[in-house]
């Protein structure tokens, strides 16, 4: 299990971190929002831990945005706000479960294993097209057995392009589907993550851009690079 845990007290943070690695439990940390956002958008985690009260984005709008993308990862909030209509309010953010300070660090483990095990009930199936591996649980992507580090947003276009099964995607779907509702439609930020996204899966390309209709995973000879 990899967690992320947002905690601006430095000691605290470290504690927790060196905690949960006792307990097989990986922990990245971050002691400000912005860190936080940044760590979230280029690494794949299991679990979030988010302090409410944190310097920059704080952990409240780090749990929306969580939400917002729709990866589906749990999100334990660990903070100090211990009143009735503090839980409440975590609770209609989105949090999954909420830990009060002071703690028990054995309670947080016990915690994160539960919100773990829940979240593999319903796990999306791992699909398998043209030598590629994709798993959304894990958020893992793999080309004939290689594993390939991906951005959040690459991911997002790939899941969309894989879904799809070989059919053509517009820009515009995956502009709709793997960006939020505030993207400019004018952007070439698509194009700029295909081409990104194809570079990072290597050759022979497997990302084939469809003149002036879209994109779509190539079957057969890679496709064509643009």
């Amino acid at each position: 299990m990899r967690v992320l845990v947002v905690e601006d007290e430095p000691f605290l943070a470290e504690a927790i971190r060196d905690g949960l690695r006792l307990e097989a439990i990986a922990a990245d940390l971050a002691g400000e929002g912005d860190a936080a956002l940044e760590l979230l958008s280029v690494n794949a985690y299991d679990i979030a831990v988010l302090d409410r009260d944190i310097p920059g984005p704080s952990g409240d709008e780090i749990a929306r945005r969580i939400v917002a993308s729709g990866s589906g990862m749990p999100i334990l909030m660990l903070t100090a706000a211990d009143r009735l209509d503090d839980k409440a309010s975590g609770f209609e953010l989105g949090a999954d479960d909420y830990l009060t300070k002071p703690f028990d660090l054995q309670e947080l483990v016990l915690r994160l294993r539960a919100l773990d095990r829940r979240r593999g009930y319903n796990r999306p199936p791992v699909r398998e097209i043209a030598g590629l591996r994709l798993d959304p649980f894990r958020r893992e992507v793999y080309r004939e057995g290689r594993y390939v580090a991906l951005t959040r947003k690459q991911f997002a276009v790939l899941e969309v392009l894989v879904g799809a099964e070989g059919g053509v995607v517009s820009a515009e779907e995956l502009l709709e589907r793997a960006w939020d509702e505030n993207a400019d439609p004018f952007t070439n930020a698509v194009r700029i993550t295909v081409s990104a996204l194809r570079k990072r899966l290597g050759e022979p390309w497997l990302i084939a851009t469809v003149p002036g209709v879209g994109y779509r995973i190539d079957t057969g000879d890679g496709g064509e690079r643009g």
